[in-house]
């Protein structure tokens, strides 16, 4: 699989360049801007992989879901200076769908189908869980409630107001995690993982593949964006269904690709920490920083969903919360969340 992501690099970073510069057709590029980026983010999946087994579960799930969402940031700020604030505000609504539902259930799945039962930090759990069902029914809710008595400079306030309380939040849970109370709620099984295995690569051969990998992600990113509209006309697509759908798992690529396999090496605390972790970063920290950033754009963002996305939002949040709270998991729960996936999947499709 590594030699094939290898080839699709190869080939893919220069095609792109040469099928930018040549204006070749808007539906050849696409494809291509998808799968170089979903070949650019397996190396930053390797290289964020061979540092977590140097950093332990915690910091390792960390660093992976930032560089997968680093992807996924991007592109929204590509898509933020073009004004498509749909297909950002989608795209981080797939983002938490697919890693509440398509990331953890394909991990939970794929680890199940070779282990009966598989434990993960309960206290990690339950912690996640609070913040999850904080970020995305308290924070994304109420912005919806209330602007209804609002205009828009008043709504736009708010956003803003409660993307700074986010940014906080966020940063205060993980100075709770990796400081404060560190090893505090240690799982009884967990051992550390460089114990268990070598890095594939040495540290700085792995932070000069995430370095070199990120830039080229910026590049072909910022062309990709320029697709969207032409793609979504010809093949009948929505705004929606690009964001929540596409954008989403393109984006996301490293982290879904990087979970599924420490779960199959049943190294369950950090496939839970990649998919609710990079969920909890989008929500608390991605998507208030986009709401900053485009105050330097001519069209800004406030933090409002439709309500097909809140509702999809809040019933993942819900799900994963039941699923995940006891700390175990078998491959009929991951079948549950891919379902539950694949349902949102065609409804938004139909849209």
């Amino acid at each position: 699989m590594n030699r094939i992501f290898m080839l699709m690099t190869l080939i893919g970073v220069p095609l792109s360049v040469i099928g930018s510069l040549m204006h070749w057709s808007n539906i050849i590029l696409f494809i291509i801007y998808c799968l170089t980026i979903v070949a650019l983010a397996s190396f930053m999946g390797r290289a964020t992989e061979s540092l977590a087994i140097v950093a332990g579960p915690r910091i390792g799930g960390l660093l992976n879901a930032t560089f997968g969402n680093a992807v996924e940031l991007i592109i929204s700020i590509f898509s933020l200076k073009a004004g498509l604030i749909g297909i950002v505000l989608a795209s981080l609504t797939g983002s938490v769908l697919g890693n509440l539902l398509l990331v953890a259930g394909l991990s939970f799945f794929i680890g199940g189908i070779k282990f009966k039962r598989q434990s993960f930090n309960v206290y990690d759990a339950r912690h996640n869980s609070g913040l999850l069902m904080f970020a995305v029914i308290i924070a994304f809710v109420i912005p919806e409630v209330f602007s209804m008595h609002m205009n828009e400079t008043k709504t736009l306030s708010l956003s803003i107001g409660i993307s700074i309380i986010l940014i906080i939040l966020y940063l205060a849970a993980l100075f709770f995690k990796l400081v404060t109370h560190r090893g505090v709620y240690q799982h009884g099984n967990e051992k550390p993982v460089h114990e268990e295995e070598e890095p594939e690569w040495s540290k700085g051969k792995a932070i000069a593949v995430l370095f070199v990998a990120t830039i080229a992600v910026a590049y072909i990113s910022e062309h990709l964006v320029h697709t969207f509209e032409y793609v979504g006309e010809t093949l009948g697509w929505s705004e929606l269904f690009i964001g929540v759908i596409i954008v989403a798992i393109v984006g996301n690529a490293a982290e879904h690709a990087s979970a599924v396999v420490m779960a199959f090496k049943n190294k369950m605390d950090i496939a839970v920490e990649i998919a609710i972790g990079s969920t909890l970063q989008v929500a608390m920290f991605v998507l208030p920083v986009l709401v900053l950033v485009s105050l330097f754009f001519e069209t800004t963002m406030p933090l409002l969903f439709s309500w097909q996305e809140l509702i999809a939002m809040v019933s993942s949040v819900l799900l994963m919360v039941v699923i995940s709270n006891d700390g175990e998991s078998n491959w009929f729960e991951g079948l549950t969340l891919m379902a539950a996936y694949l349902i949102m999947g065609i409804g938004f499709y139909l849209l």
